[in-house]
């Protein structure tokens, strides 16, 4: 709730002023939620970075914007088979729309995805139910291990940007003590400042919103416990639907199919929410999937066992 959004200049002036950020009233948590806002914030940040394309008919499927290429890191394209529509697929847009960045498809069929990760999240939700201790130490675990690899990288990122905010202090200093002494003309100086201006700009904004990122990665201490919740609020369900792989899943890495002894594999890695990659103890695995994709060719999948 904000109050002081306006103000008038006098008694006399009924002009109403729009007031500056730092002179009004802020007041948080006012009003119930309808969501919560870790949900708020983890679909907003969804929402800017991917884009759900929706293909000529209309139609846009649950894991777009989910799956990524394991090797070049870009997004997998929805498409369906031209001689029939009913085989639905995802595949690498590196190697289909940009050729050359790339070397291979990433190809994955829908329906077999689907079952694949119905099958892990009832695994993940009957280890969270059965067990639900030892579910909380690994989720931790996870959390904290994804939080520090993280913090790690912003931190070093941020120390990169003011290091080179401070060369460029040095750097306009240098410069204009050679204009002054006469080393370098107005014409150079003029450009060269506006250059060192432009950057320093440039890095202010992302030393700020890089800051942000990291304090409101430090006040995040409910992660764990959220996810937790939300993994016991989906206990063995029995359809995939998109509000459930949005509140569980941030991303799921799809490997290109290799052959070993003979036989084709194919690695997916799922990352889930605030955690990360879990991998759950062996005795917590539930029969294999196997289905026909098509005539003469059958696949199956097994979970990757504990590390």
């Amino acid at each position: 709730m904000v109050n002081f959004k306006t103000y008038s200049k006098s008694y006399k002036n009924k002009k109403m002023m729009l007031n500056k950020p730092e002179n009004m009233a802020i007041f948080t948590d006012v009003h119930e939620p309808i969501i919560e806002r870790s949900t708020w914030e983890r679909i907003q940040e969804k929402r800017g970075k991917t884009r759900k394309r929706k293909t000529k008919d209309g139609v846009k499927n649950m894991f777009s914007g989910l799956l990524v290429c394991a090797d070049c890191n870009a997004n997998l394209g929805y498409h369906f088979n031209q001689g029939n529509p009913n085989i639905k697929y995802f595949n690498c847009t590196g190697y289909n729309t940009r050729r050359g960045e790339c070397p291979t498809t990433h190809y994955i069929r829908v329906d077999f995805l689907e079952q694949v990760l119905l099958q892990e999240i009832n695994r993940l939700t009957h280890f969270a139910v059965q067990h639900e201790a030892e579910f909380a130490k690994l989720v931790m675990g996870h959390s904290q291990q994804a939080d520090t690899v993280q913090r790690e990288r912003k931190q070093k990122e941020l120390y990169a940007m003011t290091a080179r905010d401070r060369e460029l202090d040095r750097l306009f200093s240098r410069i204009y003590e050679d204009n002054i002494n006469g080393k370098i003309d107005d014409d150079r100086f003029g450009r060269l400042s506006s250059q060192y201006t432009a950057e320093q700009g440039e890095l202010s904004e992302n030393i700020k919103a890089l800051s942000a990122e990291l304090d409101k990665q430090t006040n995040k201490a409910m992660t764990t416990d959220m996810f937790i919740s939300t993994v016991q609020k989906y206990t063995r369900p029995k359809e995939l639907t998109e509000r459930m792989l949005n509140e569980l899943i941030e991303r799921i890495e799809v490997h290109h199919i290799e052959k070993v002894d003979g036989v084709k594999t194919q690695r997916i890695t799922i990352h889930y929410n605030c955690v990360g990659e879990i991998h759950m103890p062996d005795t917590f695995f539930l029969p294999k999937i196997s289905m026909q994709t098509r005539r003469g060719v059958s696949v199956s999948y097994s979970p990757q066992q504990a590390v």
